[in-house]
């Protein structure tokens, strides 16, 4: 499921249709994350995207809203058992990065997530979220009516991933010398594969020596597109999923990382959610395609 920044123009409309409600639906998910007992990520400002932006239908915001039907779907499912296992797995990954001294992060295509403003940063570290103008300035205007306060140099970039992102982000204020750590989390499925090639090779371009990358890997992409479970979850979201999946044959995220010198580990999403004591047994006909690709250049 993605978050990622193919929603266009800037009206609010935008924002509840197509790609935008399956960014809404993961902002949902990390709402009710945050209202457990034991909550792997605490965002405060993620329920506030979902009423902000009033959704057609329902989305729960904790998971007292979750009702029994919803509880049942193989959508929720998934939301509620693993976004907040992928955001607490890609959390702790930058938190090792800057721990390590990588002050510039880079966000792809980060939709409505507010990384920036709720994460604990070393100081001197510079964020950048590049993101397409109608995710942008909808969830930026949210946090400024919230007071939200980033706790980095935040710099927005409005740029979608297949316009040449890479000048407006060094005209941003990226410097290509200087290690980065960069984040595509729920994105790559939103990409064709010749698309996701070229973004790899221009952020292997960009990225000096000590860098990191983060991605989410989803195997066997075509099936999805074509199942019931799809279709049925897309009906819920009023969204067509398959449409906006693309299912062509590509090699897996490791292996081309890996050939443009990166080194890699790949976590399955079981595997991650296990490390965190949780399972992810309601949402196991999805989660089973899903895993964390990790990457360090030399």
């Amino acid at each position: 499921m993605s978050d990622a920044n193919q929603v266009g123009g800037g009206e609010r409309g935008d924002i509840v249709s197509g790609v935008g409600m399956t960014a809404l639906a993961v902002a949902a998910g990390r709402a009710m994350e945050a209202t457990r007992a034991d909550p792997l990520v605490s965002d405060p400002y993620a329920a506030h995207f979902v009423t902000a932006a009033r959704p057609p239908v329902p989305m729960p915001v904790s998971l007292a809203e979750l009702t029994p039907e919803m509880a049942t779907e193989a959508l929720w499912a998934m939301v509620t058992e693993y976004v907040g296992v992928r955001t607490r797995a890609f959390d702790d990954h930058l938190r090792e990065a800057v721990g390590h001294g990588i002050t510039q992060v880079v966000l792809l295509a980060p939709g409505l997530d507010a990384r920036p403003f709720r994460l604990r940063w070393p100081s001197g570290t510079v964020c950048f979220e590049l993101d397409r103008p109608a995710v942008l300035d909808f969830k930026l205007r949210t946090l400024a009516e919230r007071g939200a306060r980033p706790g980095c140099t935040h710099r927005p970039v409005r740029a979608g991933l297949r316009e040449d992102w890479a000048d407006a982000l060094e005209a941003a204020g990226f410097e290509r010398d200087r290690p980065t750590v960069w984040v595509a989390e729920g994105l790559l499925p939103c990409l064709p594969g010749e698309a996701e090639e070229r973004l790899f090779a221009r952020i292997g371009a960009l990225s000096a020596p000590g860098s990191r990358i983060a991605v989410e890997q989803v195997g066997r992409v075509a099936e999805l597109t074509r199942s019931e479970l799809m279709r049925h979850s897309g009906g819920i979201l009023g969204a067509e999923l398959g449409a906006m999946v693309h299912g062509d044959l590509r090699a897996p995220s490791d292996r081309r990382l890996a050939a443009l010198g990166w080194h890699t580990r790949t976590v399955t999403a079981e595997v991650a959610a296990a490390a965190y004591g949780r399972t992810l047994t309601a949402a196991a006909e999805l989660t089973r395609h899903l895993a964390h690709t990790y990457g360090e250049l030399p």
